[in-house]
């Protein structure tokens, strides 16, 4: 075990050919080779930590990287925070992070099974649990009942309103997995799953919608497209070869310009909802400081440095808190 290989988890020895771009290279005998690009990490705290029964699980919920986790909950507490008055309800808040974990652990695992097929093809994806064969296809069904279970339960503790929001949004769910099969912009179809909890977190305040929560969602949409374009840019050498479309194989080239354009109408949006929910000066400082963080990803993202592309989609867990926290001052000031 000294070298953090966890029994059942394969392992591939590097290889002569570099998997990805960026990756950095090692030498050994005078010949470059180059480390796994694998995104599954034995050492990781879930290699080191979590069963070995549920080691498979947890990388299925994408518990080894919850940085998702957190950019689906981020709208959620946004409607929350924004329907106010004052501070946000901390048990709503709880019940939303927890609803987040449930269902974004459901549909990374309905987009696996989905996916593995091609997931077995690409480098960075070829050892998860389904297509390296750790975790088969009825067991991850299974999981994805017991995970929708949990996030019923957190949806029936909520208001009517939030019934109905919930059982809407489970259309977008079933069938975002196979967008990328069909058209190159899957990436609108996740901003339109992973910004409805912006819809959720005002009704479950207020009861109803109104317009500052709907242009809240709008600014989300434009804001995921913008980071999952980044995102996507990891892949896109498999992408094109295995035949599977995103945003970032649509614009190539055109990505940096487009990512001001994406990122420049999620600000606006997002000001429109600060003007219509009645914000104060407190909210402008927070709505501020977010194009400082996005005006650098889109300058100095290196879409051919897979490694540079998921730290500039992670940054975006700065965006979030800083809009939140916008939001909660807004209503002091």
């Amino acid at each position: 075990m000294g070298t953090g290989q966890r029994p059942g988890i394969p392992h591939l020895t590097p290889t002569l050919s570099a998997p990805r771009g960026g990756e950095g290279e090692a030498h050994s005998a005078g010949t470059a080779v180059v480390p796994d690009a694998s995104d599954i990490h034995p050492a990781d705290w879930v290699g080191r930590w979590v069963p070995g029964w549920a080691e498979p699980y947890a990388r299925l919920a994408r518990l080894d990287r919850p940085i998702g986790t957190w950019l689906l909950l981020f709208p959620g507490w946004w409607g929350i925070a924004l329907a106010g008055p004052h501070w946000p309800d901390p048990v709503l808040l709880a019940l939303f992070a927890l609803g987040a974990v449930a269902m974004r652990g459901a549909g990374c695992t309905l987009n696996d099974i989905a996916d593995r097929e091609y997931d077995g093809k690409v480098a960075r994806t070829r050892l998860r649990p389904l297509p390296s064969g750790r975790v088969s296809v009825r067991q991850a069904v299974v999981f994805i009942a017991a995970q929708l279970t949990v996030g019923a339960a957190v949806l029936f503790s909520l208001n009517r309103a939030c019934w109905w929001l919930g059982i809407g949004v489970l259309a977008l769910i079933g069938t975002y997995p196979f967008m990328k099969r069909i058209t190159y912009w899957p990436q609108l179809f996740l901003g339109l799953n992973f910004n409805w909890g912006a819809l959720l977190g005002w009704a479950a305040v207020t009861g109803a919608l109104a317009w500052p929560p709907v242009l809240l969602y709008l600014g989300g949409v434009f804001w995921t497209i913008g980071y999952d374009t980044i995102y996507a840019h990891q892949d896109k050498e498999d992408d094109a070869r295995i035949g599977v479309k995103s945003s970032a194989l649509a614009l190539g080239e055109r990505t940096r310009p487009w990512l001001f354009v994406f990122y420049g109408a999620a600000l606006m949006l997002w000001a429109a909802a600060g003007v219509a929910g009645g914000l104060g000066l407190a909210f402008w400082a927070g709505l501020l400081a977010a194009p400082l963080q996005l005006g650098c990803q889109a300058t100095r993202v290196d879409t051919d440095d897979p490694a540079d592309c998921f730290a500039k989609f992670r940054s975006n867990r700065g965006v979030g808190w800083l809009l939140f926290a916008g939001i909660v001052a807004g209503h002091f000031a």
